[in-house]
């Protein structure tokens, strides 16, 4: 149902329903200028990186490397061109890479891992001690910054710009506060529509960069549940919730042969919703190791393309454990915005899956079973739980932004970094910029 929305003195038709982006020749021609920004990189560029640790690397093992997906080229325009971040990646995927790498440089915790070691078992302690499950506040003030590049668009013309913004609708997400932004007049999405944003326009000056700025006050929660096989009930498969969360969506959750046969070798044998998922949550987590990821509006199936290449991003391997659990009747949703962590903040993406008598519950694929986990509830923490150190944006993927976006969005995926435009088409990431400044409240 769609409706009229009256803000800050736009009008405008409001409809928040997913739909796949259409695909015209304009988008593929568009689609394949983006890939060409992705593969940017020459052979001798990536050896150079690679030499660094393999001082001696051959060509044979370029080529192994490449059979393999540990080193992602592709042709173009008939010359072979890597991925931007083939060479840093190698030493994620490849496991003799990787012990390379380590044995030059040892292992060390990132920097959320650092927090994390030491605050989720504070988050367990607290949930045992309050009784609740949203425990550990932390208030955030932020100031995110969008500049778009002076004469990206002419001047005097329009520039129309999304930020992204916390959503009003979660539990673990409280007291949401807009204190200032660069515009008088802004529109901010209902919290209804799955992209939680705030809207502004500004005219292009010449020489001079576009700035579109808000500053917001918001509390974050943790949240885990200890969970338990025996407390799980059947669903009630005839309800919208079980319907919709079980089905496929275009274009990444899609029940292909390949997943339809994984899911049940992963799930057979099992009933229980909870001990599925687990199952799941642990295979991907073994066997995809976390890598930096191409733009996700050049990838046509992220699931199918995270078996291929062995290796995935938080959304990307988020979008597989969703892919999986709905395929095996456990009702899963994507969720993203960013990780707040001090010191350590990030674009980041996780899930929620559906467990009767309980309800959602977080799941983040990408954190995974934590390497400095002392226990068996640390090591499932993230199936079921969630640090107090998130901004949550967005509720599901691709879904139309408000007001409605003219030409095909620079992340035609998630919503994060923001989203820009003039009447002339997308400005993509290459011509704006964007920054987020943090102040710890408690």
């Amino acid at each position: 149902m769609k409706r009229l929305i009256y803000l800050a003195g736009f009008l405008f038709v409001a409809g928040c329903a997913p739909k796949p982006a259409p695909v015209t020749d304009a988008w593929e021609q568009e689609r394949m200028e983006r890939i060409k920004l992705d593969f940017c990189m020459s052979e001798s560029q990536i050896k150079e990186y690679i030499r660094k640790y393999i001082p001696d690397v051959t060509n044979e093992q370029m080529r192994a490397w490449e059979e393999s997906k540990a080193l992602e080229c592709m042709e173009i325009d008939g010359e072979k061109r890597y991925f931007r971040n083939a060479g840093p990646n190698l030493f994620r995927i490849d496991s003799a890479a990787y012990c390379i790498k380590i044995a030059k440089e040892g292992t060390q915790l990132s920097g959320s891992e650092k927090v994390n070691k030491e605050h989720l078992p504070e988050v367990m302690s607290a949930v045992r001690a309050t009784g609740t499950d949203t425990v550990l506040p932390k208030r955030m003030r932020v100031t995110y910054t969008l500049t778009v590049e002076p004469n990206a668009v002419p001047s005097g013309k329009m520039v129309r710009c999304w930020l992204p913004f916390p959503r009003t609708d979660q539990r673990r997400q409280q007291h949401v506060k807009l204190l200032a932004t660069s515009e008088d007049k802004y529109v901010q999405s209902p919290a209804t529509c799955a992209h939680s944003t705030l809207y502004m326009e500004k005219q292009a000056v010449r020489n001079e960069p576009t700035v579109f700025s808000e500053t917001v006050e918001y509390t974050s929660y943790a949240e885990w549940h200890a969970l338990k096989s025996q407390d799980i009930l059947p669903y009630d498969t005839t309800s919208v919730l079980y319907k919709k969360y079980t089905s496929e969506r275009e274009t990444h959750i899609r029940f292909s042969p390949r997943i339809r046969q994984l899911a049940a070798r992963l799930t057979e044998g099992e009933t229980n919703p909870l001990l599925k998922a687990r199952r799941i949550f642990a295979w991907v987590n073994r066997y995809f190791p976390w890598a930096s990821a191409r733009e996700y509006s050049t990838i046509e199936n992220i699931p199918e393309y995270v078996l291929d290449n062995h290796h995935g991003d938080c959304g990307q391997v988020s979008l597989l454990f969703i892919t999986l659990c709905r395929c095996s009747g456990i009702p899963a949703h994507f969720q993203s915005g960013f990780m707040m962590h001090p010191g350590a903040w990030n674009l980041h993406d996780w899930a929620e899956i559906y467990l009767e008598g309980i309800g959602w519950v977080p799941v983040d694929q990408s954190f995974g079973i934590p390497v400095f986990a002392r226990s068996l509830e640390e090591e499932y923490f993230f199936l079921g739980g969630i640090d107090s150190w998130r901004m949550i944006v967005n509720s599901d993927y691709s879904a139309p932004l408000i007001p409605e976006k003219k030409y095909p969005r620079s992340e035609t995926v998630d919503f994060q970094r923001g989203e820009v435009e003039w009447e002339g088409g997308n400005l993509y990431f290459n011509k704006w910029k964007y920054k987020m400044d943090i102040e710890y409240l408690n």
